[in-house]
């Protein structure tokens, strides 16, 4: 079995090349809105768009027959997406250009990245790191992307296919509750506190909020001061966030790896929408829009498809306010949790993270959760009989 991974690669161009890479972005990105605004909105098949545009394409931008094809497909996956999310199309910007084998190539003898620009073939350095050498070593990728972030440096992200183990035959199941307070926590106790994370954006939040105001109500020396400082802080908040959910999809995995086990997650697909809509102040809004649980839980995803480690998203109603022991509502107040049933009192997300592996367990393993379920009884007639509720 195989695994797509996407390794980015940062370009080291000449000035030049620079020149270059600037026209094949701008040509890509005018060459995908003319496509956009010249065929029919419901029209999504990439084929029926070339058939239509290639020719205009080809004359008007400038751009190679695979890079036209290439726009062409673009657009067809960008309407794709749209009508699925329910948006319009938005306009593209010139910040990447698709690439396929006929006019990108890997060359490891150099480490170079060869690529069709307008009209030239050009070979550019990359200056990358040994993970990204690892993963090169031996490797002839058939696809990329070319991309211009937002520090104005050029990257190739570069579509490798990687060996990935045989799946597990599990025996078990994690539940991992996702949450703002605790990033995570598992039906085995395990717990990542959230504390450290919201302390930075919170504090990021009004660095940016000072800088942004003197940026534009000071002097000029010290608007131009300013933005020197936001552009060198942009993405730090981001990394940090990333580094740290890697951190723990990667603990969570290797839980997984060692007991034979499931991981299930909530499904909270949707949830900003619907939280947007609650009354709630300024910086509560913030924090819930810059909670990055879809992260997590795309890290979680990709990382069992490496060990082999089945990932499976359950439907997050009442998880947090049913008890893993009778099943029944209980009372719920801010970190805690209490039955009136059974009495079981407790961290809530524990009670959460458990019920998710109860839900998990039924759905996934072969003799279900033994919990979620009611014994029959045949009656005299033969018939199967529920028991009286």
């Amino acid at each position: 079995m195989e695994q797509v991974l996407t390794l980015v690669c940062k370009l080291n161009p000449t000035s030049e090349q620079v020149v270059k890479i600037e026209a094949t972005l701008s040509a890509f990105a005018d060459a995908c809105n003319y496509a956009n605004q010249q065929v029919k909105p419901e029209i999504t098949s990439k084929t029926t768009i070339q058939n239509m545009v290639y020719q205009d394409l080809r004359s008007l931008f400038g751009l190679s027959a695979n890079l036209a094809v290439r726009a062409c497909a673009r657009v067809g996956a960008n309407r794709k997406t749209s009508i699925q999310q329910g948006k319009p199309v938005k306009s593209i910007k010139p910040t990447s250009a698709d690439y396929d084998a006929r006019i990108f190539a890997f060359r490891e003898k150099n480490w170079t990245v060869s690529l069709n620009l307008l009209s030239v073939r050009e070979h550019i350095k990359m200056d990358i790191g040994n993970y990204q050498l690892g993963k090169l070593k031996g490797k002839k990728p058939t696809s990329a992307q070319l991309c211009k972030h937002r520090d104005g440096s050029y990257y190739i992200h570069i579509q490798i296919k990687d060996e990935v183990r045989q799946p597990l035959k599990p025996t078990n199941v994690i539940g991992v509750d996702f949450g703002r307070r605790d990033i995570a926590v598992t039906s085995n106790g395990d717990k990542w506190d959230g504390k450290q994370i919201n302390e930075i954006r919170d504090r990021y939040a009004k660095t940016r909020a000072s800088l942004q105001q003197k940026a534009t109500k000071g002097t000029r020396s010290t608007r131009r001061r300013a933005r020197q400082i936001l552009q060198r802080l942009s993405g730090k908040e981001r990394r940090f966030q990333l580094l740290s959910n890697h951190q723990i999809s990667y603990r969570i995995i290797q839980l997984a790896l060692a007991t034979n086990a499931i991981v299930a997650i909530e499904n909270l697909t949707g949830i900003r929408e619907r939280t947007n809509f609650q009354p709630r102040n300024k910086v509560e809004r913030r924090r819930s829009n810059s909670w990055s649980f879809y992260q997590l839980r795309f890290f979680l995803e990709y990382k069992g498809i490496k060990e082999g480690v089945e990932v499976i998203a359950v439907p997050p109603a009442y998880t947090s306010q049913t008890c893993h022991q009778c099943l029944h509502i209980g009372l719920r107040s801010d970190k805690r949790f209490k039955c009136g049933n059974c009495g079981w009192h407790g961290d809530a997300d524990l009670n959460g993270a458990k019920m998710i592996s109860l839900l998990g367990q039924s759905v996934s393993l072969p003799g279900g959760s033994r919990c979620l379920c009611c014994s029959l009884n045949i009656d005299s007639s033969g018939l199967l009989q529920s028991p009286a509720i």
